[in-house]
């Protein structure tokens, strides 16, 4: 196998796969400490190739990300009010498969880049206008904070919707790449029309996703105080590429459900719905340059959704459990609201339980990150979960 950093402990079959992609132009890889198994290539898993863009590594969910804004409230002035403001986020933001925003977004994105000009992505724009502002399923959601000094921070996690599915689908399948787990990543040589046509819509694609958690964060901001004032503001992706420069090359870096973390640079991390969440920025150090300056984007599942959730089906329009899962979801809301925390939506195969302790994970990036401020859970809301998210990676 070629260079590997690994930070934490990881089962087989997520460091099997992570091998799995240090083959061909590969130089150097890592696996930060919430790594699991994902679509080709671990989330968590980064990967530094020469000369070569991995389609599969960025995968579907196109420049998923992290978004944290801080408010000018405490949260003691709306702490009675959560219950309400949750409602009303849930209500007013467009959560699940396939949705659309009820309001048309402006964004300059849908305007102006010169992807919109490849073949294949100019049909997707009326999808990607529909979407801009949803938020999905799965692991996604809008949560609100509070920090050690008792002020609100808004925190949201996705990417580009169908768009980025999309994008992701075409050029896989134009470049010959398979499907699956344990498959070999779908690479193209950079330089080549195909590879520099996927790197355009994959920027595109990042755009999209920022504007779109842009957006989200006003309208909550709006909802949790009238206004879209805030002080302080953190933002970053994964599932993307950079070109950048490690030990006097050039890679082209793929990190997937990894946040870059170069000196200085800021990233917001969120734990499970009941764990505490970091702002964190990044150090300078031998260990952070092994790390390809990457760390965690969350703490990182540790079952899958259907060994927690169980396996459900519809019959006469109702979602009937046909084989219990691990997880009493009932007993998760109840420790959950025992907690002190709202939650809209969600189930049992987003509980506690299933995740690392963020702090655990971050433990084992010592050396490589700082933490800025530590952020308690006040309120979460996902999708309920009956809706199943396909654009998530």
């Amino acid at each position: 196998m070629q260079d590997l950093t690994v930070f934490g402990r990881h089962d087989q079959a997520t460091l099997d796969q992570m091998a799995n992609c240090l083959v061909g132009p590969a130089a150097r890889g890592v696996l930060c400490a919430d790594g699991h198994l994902g679509y080709s290539q671990p989330v968590g898993g980064v990967v530094g190739y020469r000369d070569a863009v991995s389609i599969s590594g960025v995968g579907y969910d196109i420049a998923c990300g992290n978004m944290a804004v801080r408010l000018p409230v405490t949260a003691a002035q709306i702490r009675d009010a959560l219950p309400a403001i949750a409602q009303r986020i849930n209500e007013r933001i467009s959560f699940g498969i396939g949705r659309r925003n009820a309001e048309r977004v402006e964004a300059e994105c849908l305007e102006d880049d010169p992807a919109w000009k490849i073949r294949e992505v100019r049909p997707l724009r009326a999808m990607a206008q529909e979407q801009l502002g949803t938020v999905g399923g799965g692991n996604h959601y809008v949560n609100l904070f509070e920090d050690e000094q008792g002020m609100v921070w808004i925190g949201v996690h996705f990417g580009s919707r169908g768009l980025g599915h999309r994008i992701a689908t075409h050029f896989r399948n134009a470049a010959g790449g398979k499907e699956g787990i344990m498959v070999p990543p779908t690479l193209v040589t950079r330089g080549t029309d195909l590879a520099e046509e996927y790197l355009l819509a994959m920027q595109l694609a990042g755009r999209y996703a920022y504007a779109g958690r842009e957006w989200v964060c006003r309208e909550v901001a709006r909802i949790v105080q009238g206004t879209e004032e805030w002080t302080d503001e953190v933002h970053n992706h994964h599932n993307y590429v950079w070109e950048e420069e490690h030990g006097g090359e050039t890679l082209l870096v793929v990190r997937k459900g990894a946040t870059p973390a170069f000196p200085g640079q800021r990233g917001f991390v969120g734990g499970s719905m009941a764990d505490g969440s970091v702002i964190l920025r990044g150090m300078e150090s031998e260990r952070a340059k092994a790390a390809l300056y990457s760390t965690v984007h969350g703490a990182g599942r540790v079952m899958g959704r259907r060994e927690a959730a169980g396996k459900w089906r519809w019959k006469g329009g109702r979602r009937v459990l046909v084989e219990p899962g691990k997880v009493d979801e009932r007993a998760m809301r109840a420790e959950v609201a025992r907690q002190g925390i709202v939650l809209v939506g969600g189930g049992a195969d987003e509980a506690p339980q299933v995740y690392r302790r963020l702090e655990d994970v971050l433990a084992e990036h010592a050396g490589t990150i700082e933490i800025e401020h530590r952020l308690t859970p006040l309120a979460v809301v996902m999708a309920p979960p009956e809706l199943v998210d396909p654009f998530k990676d």
